[in-house]
């Protein structure tokens, strides 16, 4: 059969996301690189640090969904021909879903049963399976779990489809895309990513394709690598492979606890990675020499891996997964120069050895290295890419759109007299949230809504604040709304004298609980608790009613230790957020650290035990807090954690 693109609908389960966050992150939602140290030779250059944040701002955070699974139509998009069809899901992130061999009928991925929004991702939500494509910052990108904008547009020959998913990333200010086909005869998925760097200076730049994979019972990574490098307990050190510590890590089996392993791939050597069962079957992943990190993360088989395992899946199974990344490691960013392109091809597609070559790493190295090596002396994946430059810039015909945020930004661009994105990505958008800020170009007036209105989104741009801080001091000082969009772009880069000083304006014009939370954030980090506490209590009486709103309150009053003021706060909001899991939580916290542990105790055993939705991957609050209400209530007791509070898994 020739290959064919349609746009269709599954039927999956699905656990409601809500809606996103009424303010902006804040109170510091994620730790996604923490400080490590590290161990390494001066000719690593692994950019440790580099690009690191401390917010995700301007996005809002996605933390407001639940667990509860309901049936759902799920737009996908699938190439296929008479060898491979792979499903994509453009309202997700445009994540590779599933891609079958139809050869074999196996799924080279994981897909899970279910699309469950857990804490693991830059703005909170983010489910597993699949292939997703990491961008910008460290981590799960912004877009998980949202639409991106969709095209499909064919070849040079006219006839073999290529499905586009593009965006607009807020934070590095980049346009980028990724193009996918599948010619008429091949057992691979051609996959083309483009990231268009079009400001004027050094951004630093990420990605990672992440794969989940099964894990296979006997199962191993394949990698043209001997060394790796790895966090040992916050020292980033190189290690020898495939044996650490006595283990053979690429066999995944052997590995204990969750763990990261970033595969130092020789310049010369080829680029690919593979996920191979017993019987030397599985997927393989090779790509052009700019993707030249690999990966592998594990999460081990710790009681705690076992808990997250259970976490993320209804009965899908375990999984690992292997990701590439344009740099060597995730420990860091790396610079990309003004006015670039950067461009690559990866492949995705089945691959068969002799099953006796796994039976050591450097025998299926061998083997797998040999078979690559020999695809690639027939077809190129770096003609290929030279090939199909055109192709990048040939314009798609837009199945779903996107964020309006693309749209704006060329507004932007062209008061500024600078070209515009990538001209083959068409930015039009019905999204709503720019519109403030469009009007605001175009009009020269910013809108100044009831104080009760929830924010319409954010956006961050030195340009754009210059005109709007100008605006208020020259022609509209009494706007409250344009003053809280200023405190929040001064936080973001720690002007935190100016950032209090226009949320108090803010406030002042007219009061809100918007600004009054971003003060007490301010009063927070001057070491004030006392104001910041009074702050977000005097907020939280004018939004009682938005549960992302809650949540930042409930989080900075337990930060700032003030317990009573939760318990008391806890019998007067609404029930649906009472009963919300978080809240629940720092309630439950409040009530331990009150000293009132049969309280406490209950509360937590409740219904088996509480299961916080947004529980984040790395966080062990809950087992420690059902350890410390035990031994109070137990000192001779031995009981071990319940399994239920269980996700320490390193």
């Amino acid at each position: 059969m020739k290959s064919q693109l349609t746009f269709s609908k599954i039927s999956i389960e699905v656990s409601d996301l809500g809606q996103e966050s009424v303010l902006p992150d804040i109170l510091g939602e994620f730790n996604i690189q923490n400080k490590t140290k590290s161990m390494l030779g001066e000719y690593e250059e692994i950019y440790e640090g580099y690009g690191q944040l401390q917010s995700i701002y301007p996005y809002r955070l996605q933390n407001t969904y639940n667990r509860k699974l309901e049936p759902k139509e799920v737009p996908v998009a699938i190439l296929e021909n008479e060898h491979l069809k792979a499903a994509f899901l453009p309202t997700y992130g445009g994540r590779l879903w599933s891609l079958i061999d139809k050869q074999t009928g196996t799924n080279l991925l994981y897909t899970n049963d279910i699309i469950r929004p857990s804490n693991l991702a830059l703005r909170n939500a983010w489910f597993s399976g699949g292939v997703e494509w990491n961008l910008g910052m460290i981590g799960h990108h912004p877009f998980t779990m949202s639409q991106m904008f969709t095209a499909e547009l064919t070849l040079d020959d006219g006839l073999t489809p290529v499905l586009r998913f593009y965006e607009f990333e807020r934070i590095r200010k980049v346009a980028y895309q990724i193009d996918f086909w599948l010619e008429k005869e091949s057992r691979f998925l051609n996959c083309r990513m483009r990231i268009h760097n079009q400001n004027e200076q050094v951004v630093p730049m990420y990605w990672w394709s992440n794969m989940a994979v099964p894990e296979y019972p006997n199962g191993r990574v394949v990698v043209p690598a001997k060394e790796a490098y790895t966090n040992t307990n916050g020292v980033i050190e190189k290690v020898s492979i495939p044996h650490v510590h006595g283990a053979d890590v690429t066999a995944y089996g052997n590995i204990e606890t969750q763990v990261d392993y970033f595969f130092d791939i020789p310049e010369e050597q080829l680029k690919f990675i593979a996920n191979i069962n017993q019987e030397g079957y599985g997927l393989l992943q090779m790509s052009t020499r700019r993707l030249r990190g690999r990966k592998l993360f594990c999460w081990g088989k710790s009681e705690g891996s076992d808990r997250w395992q259970e976490f993320l899946t209804k009965e899908a199974g375990r999984y690992v997964e292997i990701q590439a990344g344009l740099g060597k490691t995730q420990y860091g960013c790396i610079p990309m120069a003004p006015n670039t392109a950067w461009e690559w091809m990866e492949q995705y597609g089945p691959i068969q050895i002799v099953k006796d070559t796994l039976q050591d790493f450097e025998s299926a190295q061998k083997e797998v290295t040999s078979h690559v090596s020999d695809m690639t002396k027939l077809h190129s994946l770096e003609e290929e890419l030279l090939k199909t430059r055109q192709l990048a810039k040939t314009k798609g015909n837009v199945i779903y759109s996107g964020s309006g945020y693309g749209q704006l930004e060329n507004m932007l661009r062209e008061e500024r007299h600078l070209p515009p994105l990538a001209l083959q990505l068409d930015f039009n958008s019905p999204d709503t949230r720019p519109e403030i800020w469009k009007d605001f170009l175009q009009n020269g007036v910013f809108a100044c809504p009831a104080p009760t209105q929830v924010p319409s989104d954010y956006f961050q741009d030195d340009y754009l604040y210059q005109k709007l801080d100008d605006y208020v001091n020259r022609k509209d000082s009494n706007n409250w709304y344009a003053w809280l969009h200023l405190g929040f772009n001064d936080y973001y880069y720690k002007k935190f004298a100016k950032a209090k000083e226009s949320f108090l304006n803010s406030d002042k014009c007219s009061a809100n609980s918007w600004a009054k939370l971003g003060l007490a954030a301010v009063y927070r980090i001057e070491g004030d608790n006392q104001n910041a506490i009074s702050s977000a209590l005097e907020g939280i009486k004018l939004c009682s009613n938005e549960l992302s709103y809650a949540k930042d309150v409930f989080k900075l009053l337990n930060n700032c230790g003030a317990y009573s003021e939760i318990k008391e706060l806890y019998t007067g909001v609404p029930d649906e957020i009472a009963q919300e899991s978080r809240i629940k939580l720092y309630y439950i916290i409040a009530l331990k650290e009150l000293a009132e542990f049969e309280k406490a105790y209950e509360l937590l055993m409740e219904d088996g035990g509480l299961i916080v939705d947004d529980i984040r991957e790395g966080e062990d609050t809950i087992g420690l807090l059902w350890q410390e209400i035990y031994q109070n209530l137990y000192p001779k007791g031995q009981e071990k954690i319940p399994h239920v509070f269980c996700y320490r898994s390193f």
